[in-house]
């Protein structure tokens, strides 16, 4: 799997059929032009992606403020936003509508993987009692394709459609270390490390040094990096040819669950559940 290893950064993108993370295609970008490039149609997707970032609703400021907009501009492109249905405002806030998930859920559809996987990881949530998702790489996020919430107490919901940094999540680091060598200069390179708890990575080469153990043993355990009080166990889900689709993973607030259990109970319970979904891929 070793690859001589690529001295300059470069910067992350996706094919999210196949749940990788490439350089960018150098040839393409010179192609666009200036006379190609939709500077405003850029500023309103920017917009959209500065909600997914900070997952809450926003003032015009605070809006003009994470995308470095000025107010006017993003006053603008906010209401050219609402007029089209994505945003709503109570006239102080501003909060994305279930409209937005279209943009997405019509490219997860035609993933038909998720719907063949979806069945077993019923049925592995029901055999542990505890949440489930699938996931697949989107830059340097992950992307949340399929989930069972277990119906417990206390649980773990996730939307679908929902994302979060790949660097925290059990599901990202399997995606990210399954990458080739090659790109990971680029992926450490470009990592924002902002932590998210106490427990959470900030280093770098720490931050490779954990890849670098989830590639070798083939799963990620994260321990309430991404919240507190909250462990998390994923794999990698491959097609039959062997070509990576995504990753699998259970989650299990702290309460219920050491390190030690989810490697020991949980994990084997995902390794047959990959297998199963696997095989069923044939038929």
């Amino acid at each position: 799997m070793a690859k001589p290893v690529v001295t300059q950064p470069v910067q992350a993108t996706s094919d999210t059929r196949l749940g990788t993370v490439t350089p960018d295609a150098g040839e393409e970008q010179e192609k666009l032009s200036s006379r190609d490039f939709v500077s405003s149609l850029s500023r309103g997707l920017e917009i959209l992606s500065s909600f997914s970032r900070t997952s809450r609703k926003m003032t015009l400021s605070e809006v003009a403020a994470e995308t470095g907009m000025s107010r006017a501009t993003a006053r603008r492109f906010l209401l050219t936003l609402v007029k089209e249905g994505y945003v709503v405002t109570d006239g102080k806030l501003f909060d994305l509508t279930p409209k937005v998930l279209d943009l997405g859920f019509s490219v997860l559809s035609k993933i038909g993987i998720w719907d063949r996987a979806r069945p077993f990881m019923e049925r592995l949530s029901e055999q542990t009692g505890e949440s489930c998702t699938a996931a697949i790489l989107d830059g340097l996020d992950v992307v949340y394709v399929a989930g069972v919430q277990a119906h417990n107490i206390i649980s773990v919901g996730i939307t679908v459609g929902s994302r979060q940094s790949a660097f925290y999540t059990a599901n990202g680091r399997v995606l990210l270390a399954a990458q080739p060598e090659e790109n990971w200069d680029g992926i450490i390179a470009n990592a924002r490390l902002v932590p998210r708890t106490r427990h959470s990575v900030t280093n770098k080469a720490e931050l490779r040094a954990v890849l670098s153990e989830v590639r070798d043993q083939g799963w990620a355990l994260v321990d309430q990096e991404l919240e507190e009080g909250l462990l998390s166990i994923a794999i990698p889900l491959k097609f039959r040819s062997g070509v990576l689709a995504g990753s699998i993973n259970v989650a299990v607030p702290s309460i219920r669950a050491t390190r030690e259990t989810m490697i020991e109970t949980y994990l084997p319970k995902l390794l047959e559940t990959a297998e199963q979904i696997q095989l069923s891929l044939a038929h």
